[in-house]
């Protein structure tokens, strides 16, 4: 399952756009409003959202200034959420995040959704920095 969000320009170069991803403590000002859990762990970080269960990501592959990945801590379920950075100007880059999973159909229908609302509401926040 691939979900894309929307691609936004924001007011830091790529560079800067990089570091603010590889630092992890950077994720809370990103997450939705209903986060009830948000702790770093290292190279790790878990959140939970109201009435969801915690998920724990693992910052993954960094190719510098432009592609952050960070994946499942559990073997259980397989995905990756991925920021993808392009260089604009100096002062300015585009980010756009994509969400891969490996779940089966049932699992995929359900979870498509809230996915979804979750990447924008990401989106929308990283338009604001």
């Amino acid at each position: 399952m691939n979900i894309e969000g929307a691609k936004v320009t924001i007011n830091k170069s790529a560079e800067e756009a990089f570091q603010f991803f590889t630092v992890l403590d950077n994720f809370e000002q990103l997450m939705p409003e209903n986060t009830q859990k948000f702790e770093v762990d290292g190279e790790s970080f878990v959140f939970a959202l109201k009435g969801m269960p915690e998920i724990r990501l693992v910052l993954g592959e960094r190719i510098e200034f432009s592609k952050v990945s960070l994946g499942a801590a559990s073997s259980k379920l397989s995905f990756s959420l991925t920021a993808h950075i392009d260089a604009v100007s100096d002062s300015t880059s585009d980010v756009q995040l994509k969400f891969d999973g490996d779940f089966n159909p049932m699992m995929a229908m359900m979870v498509k959704k809230p996915l979804t609302a979750f990447i924008n509401t990401l989106t929308e926040n990283i338009a604001k920095l």
